[in-house]
């Protein structure tokens, strides 16, 4: 069993992305091939390059992680929308308003993952977890929508879905309204998620 596990990079100002971070650490379920891989955060290009690992590794399932500062739990997201509208510039200066990520493609795409079952996981882990019914307009959410497309269009053997994490301790220092997460929990969290969706593709 092979599983693609994404993370972005750096963006937003930020130094570091507790999405990359925590997936350098994940390690595998027993029985899993785990293959990783860093993702720009930039609008199309992270597609691009998601779509040719997946082409490359024939995964059986891609689970992508990305940052949502401000949240308080890890949130696996049930739906992306057919929709870039950013509030700030990608990672190279790209400003998108109400463009389809596909033109003429479904105006929303679900998450093929286990999304209730690695919620419960999670929580069994003993870390925060909920589900999210908006991966937002950013660079997140069109790389949900571009991964499902993809595997409907080519890989229709591949389950695929997205994970969000909060901010990391130290992204907070300087703004202790917002709420954070040890890079443990979120390792914790990964780990527990992962095992259910292996669970999943085993039966």
């Amino acid at each position: 069993m092979k599983i693609l596990l994404t993370a972005f990079d750096a963006f937003g100002g930020e130094s570091i992305n507790p999405a990359l971070k925590a997936v350098s650490l994940v390690k595998a379920p027993e029985g899993v091939e785990l293959s990783k891989l860093e993702v720009p955060t930039v609008f199309g290009k992270s597609v691009d390059v998601v779509a040719a690992a997946m082409e490359r590794e024939q995964p059986d399932a891609v689970i992508c992680i990305g940052q949502a500062g401000g949240r308080k739990a890890v949130t696996p997201e049930r739906v992306a929308i057919n929709l870039m509208d950013a509030g700030i510039a990608d990672n190279e200066g790209f400003i998108p308003v109400d463009l389809p990520i596909v033109p003429g493609g479904e105006n929303a795409l679900f998450s093929t993952l286990p999304i209730k079952a690695m919620v419960f996981a999670i929580q069994a882990a003993g870390v925060p977890a909920q589900l999210s019914n908006s991966a937002g307009t950013f660079v997140c959410n069109q790389l949900l929508y571009g991964v499902l497309n993809l595997c409907k269009e080519k890989f229709p053997n591949t389950i695929a879905g997205f994970i969000h994490v909060p901010f990391l301790p130290e992204q907070t220092v300087s703004r202790t309204e917002m709420p954070s997460l040890s890079l443990a929990s979120m390792v914790t969290a990964l780990e527990a998620a992962l095992a259910c969706i292996a669970e999943t593709i085993s039966h």
